[in-house]
């Protein structure tokens, strides 16, 4: 299988997305139906789509999505972590239509101010609910946020983690050395892995050249079998369209072989998220 364990859908018909409203580009609606022909043109077998925004009533709707669309297999969504019966509201996803999709919980933490937010008391009693509902907990941080979210994934080992996007590293000379610290120890924990993903809106022009050193980094210390691909479409499409992105990432594991490489296009993913063939 092909994955792509990162995108995203929303219909402003249905929903505002108020993270749009300063982004002109991604200020409409995006479909499955839309993304359809890029994923059949490059051979995606299965998509995980990922929440956007901080409501309850996002998370069925993908769910219900995701027991209509064959390439939907798994869902990321959203629930208050800080709710008392987060359990039981993991629980009710899982009894709506599609709910056997459900493979994990994110939080929009790069919204927090605190830097520290994931190792608020009440924060923490969330994310120990997800890990015990058998559930991913995906880390959508700033890079200001990222030591508090490696201290996190190393003091609740029982629980399953994914970084998204790499952790929005600063792309650039200043950026990599103490990023490249800070993924070195998350590499060693076993409970965590990376998503390839969200990292050519980040850079400039000839994206390959500016994330080799970022992927070099990922593939030494994560390695292939704890890093997958996401394209975050359509969010990408402020920087390259779904070919492109998917051809940056392809070049970027040139290196590996074809096991590494089906690792990092498939097989990561569909372990991690109990994707089956």
């Amino acid at each position: 299988m092909r994955i792509d364990a990162h995108h995203h859908l929303w219909d402003l018909g249905v929903r505002d997305q108020p993270w749009t409203h300063a982004v002109p580009a991604l200020r409409r609606t995006f479909t499955a139906a839309e993304l359809r022909p890029a994923l059949d043109r490059n051979a995606i077998d299965a998509t995980v789509v990922v929440q956007t925004i901080a409501v309850p009533e996002e998370t069925p709707e993908l769910l219900a999505l995701a027991a209509e669309d064959p390439h939907v297999r798994a869902v990321v969504g959203w629930t208050s972590l800080t709710d008392p019966g987060v359990a039981d509201r993991l629980a009710e996803l899982r009894e709506r239509p599609g709910g056997s999709a459900l493979v994990g919980i994110r939080h929009g933490i790069q919204d927090e101010t605190d830097p520290d937010w994931t190792a608020r008391p009440e924060v923490r009693r969330g994310i120990e609910a997800v890990g015990a509902a058998g559930l991913v907990y995906e880390l959508l941080v700033r890079p200001d946020q990222l030591p508090a979210a490696v201290r996190t994934v190393r003091e609740l080992p029982d629980v399953r983690f994914v970084l998204d996007h790499a952790g929005n590293p600063v792309v650039g000379a200043d950026g990599l050395a103490p990023w490249t610290t800070l993924l070195t120890e998350l590499a060693d924990c076993p409970n965590a892995a990376v998503k390839l993903s969200g990292l050519v809106t980040r850079t400039g022009t000839d994206p390959a050249r500016a994330l080799r050193p970022y992927a070099d980094v990922l593939l030494a210390t994560v390695g292939p079998d704890r890093l997958m691909y996401g394209s975050d479409w359509p969010v990408c499409l402020l920087a390259a369209d779904y070919d492109d992105v998917l051809a940056v990432a392809e070049t970027l594991t040139d290196q590996l072989g074809a096991d590494e490489r089906e690792a990092v296009f498939g097989t990561t993913a569909a372990r991690w998220y109990g994707i089956a063939a």
